[in-house]
């Protein structure tokens, strides 16, 4: 099966029956040399498409009307021929074709209209049913391919894998069967799930029936907890992630911190549109399209680039000069970034682990990534089935409500000398009625009367804060805390809530008097925020909520591992590559800005120059030096901390520790 290769691209084909001629400028040898010229070393091509368009010579009636030559075959073959692989996409949840011609196929709401693009008068793409027959049509197709390229199949990217809560007549019998209530959501939302997993078992047996090495992949769109059900399924990762297609510069970094931890190889997809996909002439600006790419080396990651060739099969030149630029740039630095494994200190667990509500990224999440993110914190993101004692300390960000097997779980990491950091209704029971973490020291008194209130820090926790009061925007919990636990910092009330019946000024009531309920609270190796801290960073962006839980981390996590001068803009990520006993920082300062209504771009790549690192390190090391230019530092090792001044960081810097 081999390695993942570091340089891909998805290369969409979405093409409509009504456009002819299709394929009709491919060249077999300038598709081959554009892509070897920009340093692609894998590219995903189609054998169906959304449209539910065939591209190569079928039995199927579905082959598109206008494609006169086999043209994933001579994609395949001009390929192979310059090392260059070719896993072949396939499209399952949405095909037109066949939407077309079994309306019967699709998912239906409970009111009976379908899922997908909103109507039949809309142009968009409609969704299909995994339990129908057209499951037995997609392997079929499946199993054609498989049987026609033989041993040239690479791999197979099953594309659209989800399963909406479906009412159509085969799930409502399907759940009545199983005992299940159709008229119930959660078990329309079960019994959907279960579908799926059985569709990528049934595939990945169908497959391995006629290659056992090609790559196998199932894509919904984001990687979490959901899909330990059928990991075994896969043979790696690939985390679509554009950020300017609705995902956001975000969703890669905190999705990735999860699934490294998967057992799986991974990596980055990203497209080089300036939306998202099938953007024609949008191109994205060359700094960002670096930035994502060496985000993805920075987290352990291969890179892919989504492109979408013209119905044509003219290859874009301009395209692939762009994707070049960034890819002869990878091709330097993936000696440094194969086969790493992630140094890290804290845990944040995910709220995607325990609930079932389709939300990708929580503002809790969110607010927790950007503050570590920030603050140049090392870590990762967990669920109940990872490992918690490598960990130095555990974050239940604002929603992490526990059952009796999670209870456990944390109270053996704590019992081992493990420390959590916990906010607003993390630590209470699934009906959010107490708090099951007897540990934190708290009694839950109810909802908070007054929203806004205020905070103010005590000495513990007031590092870089004014001597005042604080605003908390969002409503939070008033608890009340026992007689060993410490607190932080009280809440303070305002005069009233804001109503049409009294106010004050324009905007909250201010304050009036301390109230008798702490704001933050610590027991032992355990520090509660009374209010929902990150996810108000993530909404509001004051810098005061970060200070409070950096203050409040120090007093858990004496030592860091990474220490900084370098701005809160930076990230920096630190790895350790075993095959070579050395590690990698990796700094990264590219600055997404808001400068249109809809997206984040990239335009400028701001310097940064002699930046302090101190990292914390097992053993002294023999060299640290700048990669891949190999620019040798003066280094200072002292008490297990490396000193080093990196002279300059132009958008990515790779700083490498040898031994």
């Amino acid at each position: 099966m081999g390695k993942l290769r570091f340089r891909q691209v998805h290369l969409d084909f979405h093409t409509s029956e009504k456009i002819v001629e299709i394929g009709e400028a491919f060249d077999p040898k300038e598709f081959a040399e554009t892509l070897k010229k920009a340093g692609v070393n894998s590219i995903t091509c189609f054998a169906r498409c959304h449209h539910g368009m065939i591209y190569y010579d079928t039995k199927f009636p579905a082959r598109h009307p206008g494609l006169k030559r086999d043209l994933l075959r001579e994609q395949i073959e001009a390929c192979h021929a310059v090392d260059i692989k070719v896993p072949i996409h396939i499209t399952v949840g949405w095909d037109e074709y066949i939407a077309n011609r079994h309306p019967e196929w699709l998912e239906r709401k409970p009111d009976g209209s379908p899922y997908g693009s909103g109507g039949p008068l809309k142009a968009g793409w409609k969704t299909l049913c995994f339990n129908t027959p057209y499951i037995d049509y997609v392997e079929e197709q499946t199993i054609e391919v498989l049987e026609k390229f033989g041993s040239e199949v690479d791999g197979l990217f099953f594309d659209i894998i989800f399963q909406d809560p479906c009412c159509c007549n085969y799930c409502i019998e399907g759940m009545l069967k199983e005992g299940l209530d159709p008229e119930n959501e959660e078990d329309r939302k079960k019994y959907a799930n279960g579908i799926v997993s059985e569709f990528k078992k049934r595939m990945t047996n169908t497959v391995r029936k006629y290659n056992k090495d090609c790559t196998i992949f199932y894509n919904a769109g984001h990687i979490g907890p959901a899909i330990r059900e059928s990991l075994d399924t896969y043979t790696h990762l690939e985390l679509e992630s554009l950020p300017s297609g609705g995902w956001g510069y975000e969703h890669f970094p905190i999705t990735a911190r999860f699934a490294r931890n998967l057992g799986k190889e991974y990596l980055g997809m990203t497209g080089k549109f300036h939306k998202s996909w099938a953007d024609f002439g949008g191109f994205k600006n060359q700094p960002a399209l670096e930035y994502e790419c060496f985000m993805s080396l920075a987290h352990g990651a291969k890179c892919s680039i989504g492109d979408q060739l013209h119905p044509s099969g003219a290859i874009n030149k301009a395209t692939y000069e762009l994707i070049g630029s960034v890819y002869n740039q990878v091709k330097e630095k993936e000696a440094w970034c194969d086969d790493v494994e992630a140094v890290t200190e804290i845990a944040v667990f995910t709220p995607e682990a325990i609930r079932n509500d389709g939300i990708r990224l929580y503002p809790s999440i969110q607010g927790a990534y950007r503050m570590l993110v920030e603050s140049h914190y090392q870590f990762d993101i967990v669920d109940e089935h990872m490992d918690f004692s490598k960990y130095k300390v555990l974050i239940l960000p604002d929603i992490i409500t526990l059952d009796a097997a999670l209870l456990n779980k944390i109270n053996s990491y704590i019992e081992n000398g493990g420390k959590v950091l916990l906010s607003y209704k993390s630590g209470m029971d699934r009906e959010e009625k107490e708090f099951l973490l007897k540990e934190v020291g708290i009694k839950f008194i109810g909802d908070a009367k007054y929203s806004p209130d205020y905070v103010v820090a005590g000495d513990a926790v007031k590092e870089g804060l004014l001597d005042t009061e604080y605003v908390m925007y969002n409503r939070g919990l008033w608890v009340e805390s026992s007689e060993d636990t410490e607190t932080l910092a009280q809440i303070w009330n305002p005069y009233f809530n804001r109503s049409y019946k009294h106010f004050c000024s324009h905007f909250q009531t201010p304050v009036e008097k301390a109230s008798e309920y702490p704001a933050i609270v610590k027991k032992g190796g355990i520090v509660y925020f009374a209010h929902p801290i990150f996810s108000m960073y993530k909404e509001h962006g004051m810098k005061v909520y970060k200070q409070l839980v950096v203050n409040s981390l120090k007093l858990l996590l004496e030592e860091k591992i990474v220490e900084t001068n370098a701005p809160t803009t930076a990230h920096i990520n630190l790895n350790y590559q075993p095959a070579h006993d050395r590690y990698i920082a990796h700094i990264l300062h590219y600055i997404p800005e808001r400068r249109c209504n809809i997206l984040d771009t990239i335009e400028d790549v701001i310097p940064l120059y002699n930046i302090n690192l101190k990292i914390k390190l097992p053993k002294e090391p023999v060299k640290v030096y700048c990669a891949p230019s190999m620019q040798e530092l003066n280094f200072d090792y002292e008490q297990n901390y490396v000193k080093v001044v990196v002279p300059e960081v132009k958008g990515h810097q790779m700083v490498v520790f040898e031994f």
